[in-house]
């Protein structure tokens, strides 16, 4: 039984392609997986979410979505403008450990970064993470600014005293310039650890067998994979 919160340091940076690669390689080694999203924002009533491309990335159909808004904005901002109910982050935590007593493993995917609000109270996504007392994994741009992002959410993390479950490149270019080749060793030193991976830019368009085999190359042994950061650094070239 265990649970792992998939965080970004902004949005768009490739948090549901990691939750579905996460979710695809305990697929793969039989376990039983839950994915959770508290919350899904900028999205209708019958339109697909987040958790619609997990399914068709990974295989895995046993998913929650606790609430959903139609405005693209935080939830705190969306419940707000759409009249529609808050998430309670309580009431959130409550359903993720009971999936954790019936399940191997629990994904949950958050909206936006770390601290984006969940209520007008200012609860958050680090809130749910301290009460489920799960690690999380940061998911982080390659390109220029990622620094920066990555630091001020690594730093909240410690402030709160979460537990960090690696950092991954949400979307790695094929062709990468000088600043994302420069950025791989800046990232691992914030983290004061190597890559938890990188998964190549387009992942998300693949079929599910293409996709099962691209989450193996690109998430480290500890989520299940084989990506191994020596290997990924050694094919960066020189850097100057």
């Amino acid at each position: 039984m265990s649970i792992l919160v998939v965080t970004g340091t902004d949005t768009g940076v490739g948090k549901t392609v990691v939750t579905a690669a996460v979710a695809s390689l305990a697929r793969e080694r039989g376990s039983s997986i839950a994915v959770v999203k508290p919350a899904q924002t900028g999205v209708g009533e019958n339109e697909p979410g987040d958790l619609d491309d997990v399914i068709r990335l990974s295989g895995v159909t046993t998913t929650f979505e606790f609430a959903r808004f139609p405005d693209p904005l935080s939830p705190a901002a969306a419940a707000r403008v759409s009249g529609l109910p808050q998430v309670s982050l309580a009431r959130a935590a409550l359903r993720i450990r009971e999936l954790a007593e019936s399940h191997r493993l629990v994904v949950v995917e958050g909206a936006g970064g770390l601290l984006v609000r969940f209520d007008e109270e200012g609860a958050t996504l680090a809130d749910l993470a301290r009460a489920l007392s799960a690690p999380v994994l940061l998911v982080c741009r390659a390109s220029l600014g990622t620094l920066n992002h990555t630091a001020l959410t690594l730093e909240a993390m410690a402030h709160r005293g979460l537990d960090l479950a690696g950092v991954v490149i949400g979307s790695w270019p094929a062709e990468p310039g000088l600043a994302e080749r420069c950025n791989v060793a800046d990232l691992e030193m914030l983290a004061a650890r190597p890559l938890a991976g990188a998964l190549p830019e387009g992942s998300g368009a693949l079929d599910r067998d293409s996709f099962a085999r691209t989450a193996r190359a690109g998430l480290s042994p500890a989520l299940g994979g084989a990506f191994d950061p020596a290997v990924f650094r050694s094919g960066l070239g020189r850097l100057s």
